[in-house]
């Protein structure tokens, strides 16, 4: 099965000890981008976002494919940034790429920590994103982590690695 966003390939696979796996799926997507963006106030900059698989709308940073050709996470970064939010931000910088699941997927993600982000009040969606712009303080955010506000696991990860790199949190 192939489209723009996904290839699912059945792979026989042997394992070192002689097991065959098969099949044994694995989905080939586009590398994306996760933007943790950070206003001059410190707020963080989110979408909320209905989600089909989850059948509800998920507060999570914004984001998204990385498009053929496109090869610097900032810039994809500052272009979903833009498009979801209507934010642009002044710095961006990549502070991690992680697989979004190695045992079947083949795409990573690169976590792009967006600061000094201001609403330009234009923003560009596509066709079928439902989404908000929401902002809060990161401290509400970090409580709110914890407490479940941010449902979307790799995302959460991401969302953490930016947020200790631009200092707000330690561990």
């Amino acid at each position: 099965m192939r489209d723009r966003y996904l290839d699912l390939d059945a792979e026989v696979v042997e394992t070192r000890d002689g097991a065959v796996l098969d099949p044994y799926w694995v989905m080939s997507y586009p590398d994306w981008v996760l933007v943790v963006a950070l206003t001059p106030d410190d707020r963080l900059v989110l979408v909320r976002q209905w989600r089909q698989g989850a059948r509800a709308w998920v507060l999570e940073p914004p984001g998204g494919v990385m498009d053929a050709g496109e090869a610097d996470p900032c810039a994809t970064a500052a272009r979903e940034l833009l498009e979801e939010t209507g934010y642009a931000a002044g710095r961006l910088r990549l502070v991690g790429s992680v697989w979004s699941d190695p045992a079947r997927n083949t795409n990573r993600i690169h976590v792009v920590l967006a600061e000094e982000a201001r609403d330009t009040g234009a923003h560009d969606r596509e066709a079928g994103e439902e989404m908000q712009t929401v902002t809060m303080p990161v401290a509400e955010a970090v409580a709110g982590a914890t407490r479940g506000m941010f449902v979307h696991a790799m995302q959460l990860g991401g969302l953490l690695l930016a947020l200790r790199e631009a200092g707000k949190i330690g561990f």
